[in-house]
């Protein structure tokens, strides 16, 4: 994998921390870290990581932090060692006839971002963006390796409460060969697309709007987002992670597959059956993190998936 960027005059001011607010984004050797006040928020993993040479990835975060400095993701999962903190990939890519790769687990796939920029909105919220090729040894033009899709990724955090921190995810896919498709994994479930991978406890639970929501081994429905709960705080405090959809996304809502140990937990689109990418209109697909102290009601959670 690459190991080349274009990245804006603001990456050299943000070398030893600029503060925004509370905000501060931080340059370290292998990505950016981002702080609210003296508290952890999460770190955006830009240079390639290995594990022995295999399972080479960028471009995802890890570690996510709870409100009270917890780590609350896992990277290199001995079970999984493909999972990847909170993280988007897919089973499936094609070009026509020919499957080029395997993003979700890292077969046949390579990335490299070519472009890194952090914005501040006047409401204090911060936004990190990249541009990210796509790539693989099994689509090469003159014996080199032929990026064959461009994505943009705006990840806007925002400032805690007291109670509860947002981020947004905004990924924008477009395709640079004709009669591109991508896919989840091909059987019943069909899991693929945005994902967390977290540190579960014994006692974790799941709810949506309706309430208790239990995992099943396939994907089930969804009211638009899931609420991960139980001592996921320092201290085996309550506290808690909701994943929401939106509902500009296609599919909307997009299925759920849960995981009570051992996995991730994902929105799964779109499925078994590979969708395809255009060449001048970007796929457009938006997630949000609620990272909470305590506890949160599905009330609450669906006043800020409204938002």
């Amino acid at each position: 994998m690459k190991r080349s960027f274009v990245i804006s005059l603001l990456f050299v001011l943000l070398t030893n921390g600029l503060v925004w607010g509370q905000l501060t984004m931080k340059k370290q050797q292998d990505g950016i870290k981002i702080v609210d006040g003296s508290s952890n928020v999460l770190f955006y993993q830009m240079h390639p990581l290995n594990k022995d040479g295999a399972y080479e990835r960028c471009n995802y975060i890890h570690p996510l932090w709870g409100l009270n400095g917890k780590i609350l993701t896992e990277d290199f999962p001995a079970d999984h060692l493909h999972h990847r903190g909170v993280f988007w990939a897919w089973r499936q890519v094609w070009i026509g006839d020919e499957r080029i790769g395997d993003p979700w687990e890292i077969k046949d796939f390579d990335q490299e971002i070519t472009e890194i920029e952090f914005m501040k909105d006047p409401d204090k919220t911060v936004w990190l963006k990249s541009e990210v090729l796509w790539s693989s040894d099994k689509w090469k033009q003159n014996g080199i390796n032929k990026p064959y899709i461009r994505e943009n990724v705006s990840i806007h955090i925002h400032e805690s409460t007291l109670k509860y921190r947002r981020i947004d995810f905004e990924i924008r896919l477009i395709a640079l060969e004709e009669n591109l498709r991508i896919g989840g994994s091909e059987d019943e479930n069909g899991y693929g697309g945005f994902s967390v991978r977290m540190i579960l406890p014994d006692d974790v639970q799941f709810s949506g709007k309706s309430g208790s929501i239990k995992p099943e081994d396939n994907a089930i429905p969804s009211e638009g987002f899931v609420n991960i709960s139980g001592t996921l705080g320092k201290g085996n405090s309550k506290a808690g992670l909701a994943i929401l959809d939106n509902k500009d996304n296609p599919g909307y809502p997009q299925n759920l597959i849960l995981r009570e140990k051992n996995s991730m937990q994902n929105i799964a689109w779109p499925g078994s059956e590979p969708v395809a990418l255009s060449t001048t209109e970007p796929l457009v697909l938006k997630y949000s993190l609620i990272v909470y102290s305590g506890k949160m009601n599905a009330k609450k959670i669906a006043k800020l998936a409204d938002e």
